[in-house]
């Protein structure tokens, strides 16, 4: 059943301007006929096989400022410990002298979504779904890491810590495969801990909010598996974040990145084509790849454009049908939710986050390199 709003006039011409003479072709991706059952994940020994070396390994690699081309930034510039394995801004950080269009998604439970095959990491899905191809993809990206692979290499090479690593682990020198390696592990190490949906431990306000979860509010359509997520891309009509086209360095980010891969008609859009940018299907623009609910209590804002601050806004978003301006966006309609009934559904999505908070020490690894000071001040 579609939803029940009608769309503005300005949201019909943004696409019907686009999908004019015939381009709006079939093929969407659908939901799922059934919800799959969600089972608590359990202790990290049963999904974590790397030995702790490997791991260890990971993990300073993750901290390394030196795994970017100019030695300013590190993974945990866009995905800190401290911010639920984001970084707390509506809009990611990115590499020095640009800015980023997107959200920077949680990786804590990342070891959950093997089993996306059909649709690739991100939030477009652009990235495949091999975590090893994912860590390729973000150390090479020119708007995120900007790294050559090959000076990845000598740089190891010629970190005697990295040598003995990679001679314990692998057996051999050091190789930027090796490091991708090392990466995943620790990255699938990040697990929830002992969230109260996992433990048993719900309250009555958090047991009331799971049965309207699986029933009346009808989230589980959506938000299933291990990783409450169908790893599906929808369009629920989310309201655009402007500031990606208002400033200059993310606009250019934005198209930079729509034009590698191959959007059409670049300098028109003003909005964010989500699975579009996969698929160049006009019937998927504004489609993005449903999220994880776990550890939403360490993740806002929320949305691939940050454009929520607290969960409250997000269930009452839901709970009017989703947006109302985008007439592509069908898949919702509204939920009647009674004031008390939001505050349940708000207080199950919160059982979803670990009591304790999934994080790790920090590392400071040296490097006789000194980027330019301040640059994130200057340039987020």
């Amino acid at each position: 059943m579609k939803k029940k709003h009608s769309p503005s006039f300005s949201g019909r011409l943004a696409v019907l301007l686009l999908v004019a003479g015939g381009l709006l072709v079939s093929g969407l991706v659908t939901a799922p006929a059934s919800a799959d059952n969600y089972p608590p994940i359990g202790p990290l020994a049963e999904h974590q096989a790397a030995k702790a070396s490997l791991v260890e390994m990971g993990k300073r690699l993750f901290f390394d400022q030196r795994i970017s081309g100019d030695g300013a930034i590190n993974c945990a510039t866009c995905h800190d410990p401290a911010k639920g394995f984001g970084d707390g801004v509506p809009l990611s950080k990115a590499y020095p002298g640009t800015k980023h269009f997107r959200n920077a998604p949680t990786l804590i439970n990342s070891a959950f979504k093997a089993g996306f095959a059909d649709v690739g990491w991100g939030w477009s899905g652009y990235m495949g779904a091999n975590m090893n191809d994912v860590m390729r993809d973000q150390i090479t990206e020119t708007m995120i890491m900007n790294m050559d692979m090959r000076i990845m290499h000598e740089r190891m090479k010629q970190d005697a810590v990295y040598v003995a690593m990679c001679q314990e682990n692998f057996g051999g020198e050091c190789s930027s495969g090796k490091a991708r390696k090392a990466l995943v592990a620790f990255v699938e190490s990040l697990v929830s801990i002992d969230a109260p949906f996992d433990t048993g431990n719900l309250s009555d306000q958090a047991r009331r909010g799971r049965e309207l979860f699986e029933g009346k509010a009808r989230c589980i359509e959506c938000h299933n598996g291990a990783y409450f997520s169908d790893g599906v891309p929808h369009n629920t009509g989310v309201p655009e974040n402007m500031e990606i086209f208002t400033d200059p360095m993310r606009h250019l980010t934005y198209r930079s990145i729509i034009h590698t891969h191959g959007v059409p008609k670049m300098g028109i859009w003003r909005r964010d084509v989500g699975y579009f940018e996969v698929s160049k299907n006009y019937g998927d623009v504004g489609k993005f790849v449903t999220p994880t609910l776990r550890e939403l209590n360490y993740t806002a804002p929320y949305m691939h454009n940050g454009m929520f601050a607290t969960l409250a806004e997000v269930v009452d978003f839901y709970d009017q049908g989703g947006g109302y301006d985008d007439p592509l966006a069908e898949e919702l309609q509204p939920l009647g939710l009674t004031a008390e009934e939001r505050g349940n559904l708000v207080e199950f999505l919160k059982s979803l986050s670990s009591v304790t908070p999934v994080t790790v020490e920090p590392l400071k690894v040296p490097q006789a390199y000194k980027p330019i000071e301040n640059w994130l001040e200057v340039t987020n």
